[in-house]
């Protein structure tokens, strides 16, 4: 009995045997489709928390502006910076053109009455450029001036003669000064080519229009705003 009870041990071991080898040989069968598998999981969940770690609230620039700020247009990406300038022309519009025209009758100065009819000729011809260039980019444009701009004008509506003169030269030479420093900023860093070309265009007039105003003689330059001193710029 002893001798029968052998092979049937010797059997089972060998279907034992048999059965882990072929166990391994479908392991190894599955183990790069395995592996494979295991790999994509890996990868998708440390892709999904790299996105939550660095952008909670919103992808960001390098400069930490929120993009979605940004609108992609067909003539490349309109930023908050692009939309602030293109108001800023649009206002400056809104109270140039009445002052300037206003100059024709308060001004005592032939200079100054010229200069008003070419400041307000001149915002004319480049508000309806500017409502072209707002209507393709989809940028809605106020309609009204900043309250400092609304005070200047009704301030210069009670003046007339000497004194409308040298206000008029003044807050004007002061108003522009500011507009194309925005300009500039947004022309050397701007991604959108329809606001490259706008701002390039814009910057040459105001440039004219300080140019007339201090052409008049009576710009009080001690009281502009001082430039910036180097250490207050920004550093390459």
């Amino acid at each position: 009995m002893a001798l029968r009870s052998t092979p049937r041990q010797d059997e089972g071991a060998d279907r034992t045997d048999t059965g882990t080898a072929t166990a391994a040989r479908r392991l190894r069968r599955r183990s790069p489709r395995s592996i494979e598998l295991v790999g994509v999981a890996g990868f998708l969940v440390v892709a999904a928390l790299t996105v939550f770690m660095i952008a909670p609230n919103g992808s960001t620039s390098v400069s930490g502006v929120f993009w979605n700020d940004w609108v992609s247009t067909e003539f490349g990406p309109l930023g908050p910076a692009d939309v602030d300038a293109l108001i800023k022309v649009r206002q400056a519009g809104l109270w140039e053109i009445p002052v300037g025209q206003q100059a024709q009758d308060r001004a005592q100065l032939d200079r100054v009455r010229e200069v008003g009819a070419i400041l307000a000729e001149d915002h004319i011809l480049m508000d309806e450029q500017l409502r072209g260039v707002a209507a393709q980019l989809d940028v809605r444009l106020p309609s009204t001036p900043n309250p400092d701009q609304q005070r200047w004008m009704d301030e210069l509506s009670g003046l007339s003669g000497a004194e409308f003169d040298r206000v008029f030269a003044n807050r004007l030479r002061f108003a522009h000064g500011e507009v194309i420093a925005v300009l500039a900023e947004v022309r050397a860093g701007t991604r959108n080519e329809l606001v490259r070309s706008f701002c390039q265009h814009g910057m040459l007039m105001v440039l004219r229009h300080i140019t007339l105003l201090e052409s008049t003689g009576l710009v009080e330059y001690e009281d502009l705003p001082e430039p910036r001193p180097p250490e207050r710029r920004p550093q390459n």
